[in-house]
């Protein structure tokens, strides 16, 4: 599995750094329902999911789930609840993939991001601003996550342009729609399920969601300015030409990307074709945000968003890469490269997805909530709303769907808030912040794997990356957390 030239393709090393983190994980959790004993809560249908019946734990008989399922998990996932959503994820980066290999193909990406760098050259922050505010804020308003793969390759793009490395091209874009997400003002995937659940007006207490997303955006700026300066001051990276259509968010040597994405070393195009072809993608581009605005405000459509954004954005790509002058052999082929260089995603989804599998299978996911549940038993208010964080931040390493986490946790972290003293509100926020942000550090979510292999990133030079900013973002957001309980929130 070499790594392509002139496609998205996903590295040696970071695929195999990553696999081997997914199987640690997905061993550790198997080892989890060795020890753990088997439990369930009763379920019930209410508001579109199954809810759990507070006070209705009981353990169960062990199940019988040998060792050797720990490792066939991945392919158990198929067959599983997840399965529809493991194969629409997978299409998605495929189709991506492709569509973006066609952009390359015809320096349509190149010759954009090239604009927009020599536009803003000596504004460079406060670009880096605006992108990160409107990433931001797809997450916070609409629940946008899963999309944002769309923007790795283009935000890499934009960072090598600027000299900076592919750390910053990761961080203003799956970083900053990540982050928006969990400081959510008005999510409907978290915020919105978790005040449904919790019996909650929906989207009630906004202002309070506003100065967290505030806080949350300037703590996130600082750190990637501070990055961005700190590059800056060592000199830029070397043979980085975006105007020639040379764009990596690594070393380039022998024009080859060591630890990058993007580079086109391709035939040469017709300069007018190329022009054509970098506004048809502008607009292209204008008509996907409209998709996703239309597709996060139409009630029934959020379940099909991803399939929706990978026709439109397969649209796109295609649409642009003919108009840029490349012949429908050029178009197919281009595409093919870079479906088949994103492909081997495919396996680490399937293992990050089977961690969560192994707990189900092992009957021990509900022990793990009753136990926890037990222990916030006749806490304060405040060490009653900090363990729900807690909580939710624990469960997130299995569970990464916001929607169905709330369904597994506020019917039993509401009534712990009541029995605190503790509003609602209050406890739908402690789990909006578990929920979101350990998305961008956890190897067990899909997307944040899917980004890093695309960018040639292993997760282990991501974690020592992020872990500061994680750290920082967990003392401000449980120190908001605590004052919404000063201030009875609701």
């Amino acid at each position: 599995m070499a790594e392509k030239v002139g496609g998205v393709s996903i590295g040696v090393k970071a695929f195999i750094t990553s696999a081997i983190i997914l199987l640690a994980m997905m061993i550790a959790a198997g080892v989890l329902t060795l020890v753990l004993p088997s439990g369930s809560y009763e379920r019930i249908k209410a508001d579109g999911g199954e809810v759990l019946v507070p006070g209705s734990y009981h353990e169960t008989p062990k199940p019988d789930y040998p060792v050797w399922r720990w490792f066939t998990a991945p392919a158990e996932v198929l067959v599983s609840p997840d399965a529809l959503m493991a194969i629409i994820i997978i299409l998605f980066i495929t189709i991506a993939g492709g569509s973006f290999s066609v952009l390359n193909e015809g320096r349509v990406l190149a010759s954009a991001v090239a604009a927009l760098a020599k536009r803003f050259g000596k504004r460079r922050f406060l670009l880096l601003g605006i992108i990160c505010l409107f990433c931001m804020l797809l997450g916070a308003i609409m629940g946008v996550f899963e999309e944002s793969v769309l923007l790795v390759p283009v935000g890499i793009a934009l960072a090598a342009s600027f000299g900076w490395d592919v750390f910053m091209g990761l961080g203003m874009s799956v970083l900053a729609t990540g982050f928006g997400f969990a400081a959510a003002i008005s999510n409907p995937f978290s915020i919105g399920t978790a005040q449904k659940i919790a019996g909650l007006p929906l989207f009630s207490g906004a202002p309070f969601r506003v100065l967290v997303f505030a806080a949350c955006y300037a703590m996130y700026m600082a750190f990637l300015v501070a990055y961005a300066r700190s590059i800056e001051g060592k000199g830029r990276p070397a043979a980085i030409e975006v105007a020639s259509g040379r764009v990596a968010g690594g070393r380039v040597a022998g024009g080859r990307v060591a630890s990058g994405t993007i580079v086109t070393e391709k035939a040469a195009i017709d300069p007018r074709l190329e022009a054509r072809g970098v506004r048809v993608f502008s607009w292209s581009m204008l008509a996907l945000l409209v998709i996703i605005l239309f597709v996060a405000f139409t009630p029934g459509l959020s379940d099909l968003s991803m399939p929706l954004m990978a026709l439109a954005f397969l649209a796109a790509g295609l649409v642009t890469g003919f108009a840029a002058g490349l012949s429908g052999k050029r178009v197919g082929k281009a595409f093919l490269d870079g479906a088949l260089g994103v492909l081997p995603a495919a396996l680490l989804i399937l293992m990050a997805l089977s961690v969560k599998r192994i707990i189900l299978a092992g009957g021990i996911l509900d022990t793990v909530l009753f136990h926890a549940a037990t222990a916030a038993t006749g806490a304060s208010a405040y060490g009653s709303a900090a363990i729900a964080y807690i909580l939710t931040l624990g469960l997130e390493f299995f569970v990464g769907s916001a929607s169905a986490k709330a369904f597994l946790l506020m019917p039993i972290l509401a009534p712990l808030g009541d029995l605190a003293g503790v509003t609602r509100q209050v406890m739908v926020q402690a789990y909006a912040f578990g929920d979101g942000f350990s998305n961008m550090l956890y190897p067990t979510n899909a997307v944040l794997i899917i980004s890093l292999s695309l960018a040639g990133v292993s997760w282990l030079r991501w974690a020592k990356w992020v872990l500061p900013l994680q750290l920082a973002t967990f003392v401000l957001t449980m120190g908001l957390l605590m004052l919404a309980v000063a201030i009875g929130y609701r």
